[in-house]
């Protein structure tokens, strides 16, 4: 079995690339995969250090706007998708001689995927967050499948007749730890426990909201925060911090540019606060915690707030809008369910509702139904 993948741009759509290549050459062994995406795209390094074959192709997405520089980059553009990179990709699909077309977002997709259908090849697309992206939009209409992470995304479609709900597949299973326990493990009391972090796009608004909080925290004197402030953010997050006369407590406080065991700090946590990525959405479901959502504004298409919205609708999280994201907002919000612990229980419940299991199994149930065992095994 021969395995093309198309996925870019984000880990958002590489990730769940990566896990569907996992199961299914941990499933058939004999599989042979390659990606295929931007030469210096983040799917580069990422497929390279999953020990997967990868191609390049010149290729670059469509800016929203008419300025000459936007309509410059357009024709840039339009020219690589029908000329160019339809040309490479063409040649590496002739070449390759895939059984199978998978994709999981990016333009990338859209690219190869258009090209493996009209080849009769059979094509699979997964979309990972709750708003499709403008790929999923255009291959609802040839994909053999097209795989949702979420219902809500149907919505959003004008064909929904070959979608189906899988969830977003990730990589390893999540090591849920015992609360108690997990916060143990980090060296943290057992005291209401606050996890916050915003990635390293546009989060210097998270930032300053988040020392306001552990300002606002600090007296009440029985409440953990662990935040995560990105490698571009150390300077701002001290600076807001000494602004709000905080002093770290080793004993209460873990403050990182970067966290390793992001699932341990997930399972110790009572409340979550964060930026509304697909991937993310789904770790909040998969863990099952309350969590306050602030959509970062500059995503393609406002995806994060239809993302957040599929678990707000749902009470299982809390939007605030990056414009209206204060220090005062943050801690209104924290505060409401620091002190409502049963409401904060059943967001949590509410989470764990909506999370859909072994999205990966599903995944290859999919793959299976659309070319046959006996395909999957040659």
């Amino acid at each position: 079995m021969r395995v093309i993948f198309a996925a870019g741009g984000t880990a958002g759509h590489i990730n769940p690339a990566l896990a569907i290549a996992d199961k299914l050459t941990a499933t058939f062994p004999e599989t042979q995969v390659l990606f295929v995406g931007k030469p210096d795209g983040m799917e580069k390094k990422l497929v390279g250090k999953a020990g997967y074959d990868f191609v390049g192709v010149d290729m670059y997405g469509f800016e929203r706007g008419f300025s000459p520089k936007s309509l410059a980059h357009n024709v840039k553009a339009a020219y690589c998708y029908f000329i160019s990179a339809k040309r490479s990709v063409k040649r590496i699909i002739k070449e390759f001689k895939p059984d199978l077309a998978i994709g999981t977002g990016g333009y990338v997709t859209a690219t190869v995927l258009s090209q493996t259908s009209a080849m009769k090849i059979p094509t699979i697309t997964h979309e990972s967050n709750s708003y499709p992206g403008m790929a999923t939009k255009m291959l609802s209409t040839k994909a053999d499948k097209v795989l949702l992470a979420t219902e809500d995304a149907k919505k959003h479609l004008k064909d929904a007749s070959r979608c189906i709900v899988t969830g977003n597949p990730l990589r390893t299973n999540i090591p849920i730890e015992e609360r108690s326990a997990a916060k143990k493990r980090l060296g943290l009391s057992d005291d209401f426990t606050v996890l916050s972090f915003g990635g390293s796009l546009g989060a210097n608004r998270i930032t300053n909201a988040v020392a306001e909080l552990i300002s606002w925290e600090n007296k009440t004197g029985k409440i953990n925060h662990i935040h995560s402030y990105g490698s571009k953010n150390k300077e701002i997050f001290a600076e807001a911090l000494d602004k709000n006369g905080v002093k770290k407590d080793e004993k209460k406080h873990i403050f990182r540019d970067y966290i390793d065991n992001m699932y341990t700090c997930m399972s110790a946590a009572d409340l979550i606060i964060s930026r509304a990525g697909a991937m993310t959405i789904t770790e909040l479901t998969e863990v099952g915690r309350a969590s306050i959502l602030v959509p970062y504004p500059a995503a393609a298409e406002n995806h994060q707030f239809y993302n957040a919205k599929t678990l707000a609708d749902k009470n299982a999280a809390i939007i605030i809008e990056d414009a209206e994201l204060t220090g005062e907002s943050l801690i209104k919000a924290v505060s409401e369910l620091y002190e409502n612990r049963s409401k904060l229980l059943e967001m949590e419940q509410n989470a764990h509702n909506q999370r859909e299991s072994d999205a990966a199994g599903k995944i290859m149930s999919e793959i299976i139904d659309l070319v046959g065992e006996d395909i999957l095994l040659k």
